[in-house]
This record gives C-alpha cells, sequence and structure tokens, in this order.
C-alpha cells in the first residue's frame, strides 16, 4: 500500500513518522506532499518519506491520501487535487470543520474517513475520534484505525457531529488544560518559587492527578471530595472557583469551540 500524506506541517510529519516507527509501511511506499518549495526541502533531511512539491507525480499512485493541511485551504487544495483522483482512494481527513460531504463534492470520491486528532499524539499520547462514509469497507476502516493507534487511542464514532464535539473537547483541550497550568504556574511564582520549581509543582500535580483518575473507578467529583476536607485548603479554592463560575465558564470555552467547529464546515 503507499500512503501520500498533503501537509507537510506538524500533523502531517507526526503521522509520517508514526507510520513508520510502527512498520505500518516502507519509506519507499510513504509520499508527503508539500506545496512550499523551501519546506519541501527541509522534509527531505528528515527521512520521512518521498517529498513531493507537484500532486500530479504522486497522488494517482496513492491507495490512502491523509488531507493534513489547514481547513481554510480545503477549497483550494480540492481544486488542485480532483484532477487526478481516484475513486478507489481512500481520503483520511484530518482538517477541522470541513464536512465528509463537502470532501466527497470538492475532490468528486466517496471513500473519505474524517478524523479528529489532537496535539499529543506528536509523542503518541493523542487522542482521535474518527467516522467514515458508507463507501468505506471494513477492511479499510481498520487499516485506518490501526494507523491511527499509532499515535495514541482512537475511537470510531457514529454521528458526523461527533468529530466537531471531538475538536471541541479533545482537539482544542490540551490548550485548555495548559491555560489552566498557566495560571497556576503563575500563582506558584508569586507565592515565591523559582520558574523551574512552579513548573515542576505543577507539571506534576497534573501528570499524577490524571494517573489517579485513570487507574481508578473513582469520578472526579468523588476525588476531589476524597482531596478536600471541611475548612481545609482545597475547600477554600475550589469555593473560590465556584463562587466566580470558572466550571461554567470551562464548559462555556468548549461550546464556543464547537460553535467554531461547526462554522468552518459550512464555510
Amino acid at each position: 500500500m503507499k500512503i501520500l500524506i498533503i501537509g507537510g506541517g506538524n500533523m502531517g510529519k507526526t503521522y509520517a513518522r508514526s507510520l513508520l516507527r510502527a512498520h505500518l509501511v516502507q519509506p519507499n511506499d510513504l509520499m508527503v506532499l508539500e506545496r512550499s518549495p523551501e519546506q519541501a526541502e527541509k522534509l527531505k533531511d528528515e527521512n520521512i518519506g518521498v517529498v513531493f512539491t507537484d500532486a500530479s507525480k504522486c497522488l494517482d499512485v496513492a491507495d490512502l491520501i491523509i488531507l493534513a493541511v489547514k481547513p481554510q485551504d480545503s477549497a483550494t487544495l480540492f481544486a488542485k487535487l480532483r484532477p487526478n483522483t481516484d475513486p478507489q482512494q481512500v481520503y483520511l481527513s484530518i482538517m477541522a470543520g470541513v464536512t465528509i460531504e463537502s470532501i466527497q463534492k470538492g475532490l468528486g470520491v466517496d471513500k473519505v474517513i474524517r478524523a479528529m486528532p489532537n496535539l499529543p499524539a506528536q509523542i503518541g499520547l493523542g487522542m482521535t475520534s474518527y467516522t467514515a462514509s458508507d463507501a468505506v469497507t471494513r477492511i479499510e476502516l481498520v487499516l485506518v484505525q490501526n494507523l491511527l493507534n499509532t499515535t495514541g487511542k482512537a475511537i470510531y464514532v457514529d454521528n458526523e457531529h461527533a468529530i466537531d464535539a471531538t475538536t471541541a473537547i479533545s482537539g482544542s483541550g490540551p490548550a485548555y488544560v495548559l491555560y489552566f497550568m498557566e495560571a497556576m504556574i503563575e500563582a506558584a511564582r508569586e507565592m515565591g518559587f523559582d520558574e523551574s520549581q512552579a513548573e515542576l509543582l505543577v507539571a506534576q500535580t497534573f501528570r499524577g492527578a490524571v494517573e489517579l483518575q485513570m487507574k481508578n473507578d473513582l469520578t472526579c467529583a468523588e476525588w476531589i471530595s476524597r482531596v478536600s476536607s471541611k475548612g481545609g485548603t482545597t475547600e477554600a479554592a475550589m469555593n473560590t472557583f465556584r463562587a466566580t463560575s470558572v466550571f461554567e465558564d470551562i464548559k462555556n470555552g468548549a461550546k464556543a469551540a464547537l460553535a467554531r467547529a461547526e462554522e468552518l464546515g459550512r464555510s
């Protein structure tokens, strides 16, 4: 099988490296299409497959094509690719907000899988949800699932709306977590810790909390209750969060991300 990754940015390179590391494809059967000649030259030095700048020289020989470009560039990309597409090819898109129907119409193809990974995919700890058009066979779907699992964990969803919801939760989610971490690091600095101490305190606290939650059956609320003692320090912090509606603000932020993902799909 020959795989073509369109887009040599962070996610494109992440998939290329993950596929090669997992031995799902041989280097000679992995292609990367990058429109920038300067970036293409840099990619050639990274040993992540055969690099092209012209779609007409690689698209028609690919069995699976991964669309790893910015969603706002999709219309221009489709116009360039369409003359060389084949109905038997499978297209895997990680473009936020761009619907399966838009991809099918734009490229003149039927077999489309839409996925939403997140940034931790770069270190093998990604979270991806995906869904597919009816034309994609079970064997093709399993192949793509194996591909997605090389970057972390993947779940199949029946409803394409869930892909937009994934964008709002796990796709944008690392930024929410890092935003909260940034606030805690700043608080630690104001309490007298130096930069490295503050970062270690916060990073290890987050790491430990996540491991606790994942390795036990207790809910987040139950863990909070265990940490909080009547009249104690944790309760004081939680009372402040509740009084200032932090919980609702986080939910509203995620809903704003979902609205934007749906907006991108309509544009």
